[in-house]
């Protein structure tokens, strides 16, 4: 294809349809933290202290849980004249929505991409006050941006290859001896990822992730749903990623939507910077204190709606699934019981 991709800068909000905004806020604003930028009967805009466009998550009220679009910020407005070429070129469906179809949003393109999730391109919005030193409303857990999306989708190195022809570069992969490509981790950003490709049924949204400063931002979280008798909302950590090195923390929401609080991933703005494959078989990929994975986090993922709101068909992945070749019939993770190395090539 001879068309020119928008430049992506990084990714910049998702929205989320939920059931219930006030069991919503209660959990993303009384839990989380995140700042409140406007609020109505039907929808909440949400953003990190860090953060000074006007969202960078949307809540919309809606009969049942679902991703309803992942926006990506572009370079200049000139990038939506080339969004909205690309995608034609690809024979993709394609709306030109106008500045403020979503509140703090400029001019978009809006696309069903050809891994079948909605995704937005826009390049201005609205500014608010950043709340970086606002120390006097920071909470013990503050977060300070969203980081990245993680999308589960059948053939990664299908999805790998859509990615790649919007700029994006591969930070780290999973792989087995004979190939299979479980995941890849890609980048606008310097930072491990703006989007994370996980190979199961789909398209589903894996989850969303924000991003805080300090580890014991993390645990404060962990304390305080355990202070809230609500422990069960916790799916996976505390821990350590060995792939991004990050440490995590994963919760559901009350919709069950994933939400990831993620820090102390690295710098990869080098052009040179090296991609990292991991065997699938070695147990600090996922969790590099050997944690086991519970099933769900393998298991479950959001629905996503297309430009009419419906939801869209999930197609099952055909290859291995990295649950089938390293979950054990006790449910858990398990080692194969060889060593490996990090950056070990297979």
């Amino acid at each position: 294809m001879t068309a020119v991709p928008p430049d992506v800068l990084r990714c910049a909000y998702a929205e989320l349809v939920v059931t219930d905004l006030a069991a919503s806020r209660a959990f993303y604003v009384d839990v989380l933290g995140l700042v409140v930028t406007h609020e109505d009967s039907e929808a909440l805009y949400l953003r990190a202290f860090e953060e000074y466009l006007h969202h960078s998550l949307v809540l919309r009220k809606g009969p049942a849980p679902a991703l309803a679009v992942l926006a990506y910020r572009v370079r200049s407005a000139a990038d939506l004249d080339l969004a909205e070429t690309y995608y034609r070129a690809l024979g993709v469906r394609v709306e030109r929505r106008p500045a403020g179809a979503t509140r703090g949003i400029g001019e978009a393109v809006r696309v069903l991409d050809p891994l079948g999730f909605p995704v937005e391109f826009f390049h201005e919005a609205e500014h608010v006050e950043r709340f970086t030193q606002r120390y006097d409303v920071h909470g013990a857990g503050a977060l300070s941006r969203l980081d990245h999306f993680n999308l589960d989708t059948p053939d990664v190195p299908a999805a790998r290859k859509y990615y790649e022809g919007l700029g994006f570069r591969v930070s780290e992969d999973i792989q087995d001896a004979e190939g299979t490509v479980y995941a890849a981790w890609m980048f606008r950003k310097p930072t491990v990822h703006d989007v994370a490709l996980t190979g199961g049924d789909g398209p589903r949204l894996h989850h969303i992730a924000f991003a805080s400063h300090e580890r014991h931002q993390i645990l404060h979280i962990c304390d305080h749903l355990g202070a809230l008798r609500k422990p069960g909302t916790i799916e996976r950590g505390p821990g350590r990623h060995g792939v991004s090195n990050a440490f995590y923390l994963y919760v559901r929401d009350p919709d069950g939507h994933r939400i990831e609080i993620y820090t102390h991933d690295y710098y990869t703005g080098d052009p040179d910077n090296p991609v990292i494959t991991w065997d699938v078989h070695d147990a600090q990929r996922r969790d590099w204190w050997g944690n086991p994975v519970v099933p769900s986090w393998y298991t479950d993922a959001s629905v996503v709606l297309d430009l009419d709101g419906v939801v869209q068909p999930v197609v099952a992945r055909a290859e291995p699934r990295e649950a089938d070749v390293t979950v054990g019939a006790d449910g858990f993770s398990f080692t194969a019981g060889a060593e490996y190395k990090l950056g070990e090539q297979v």
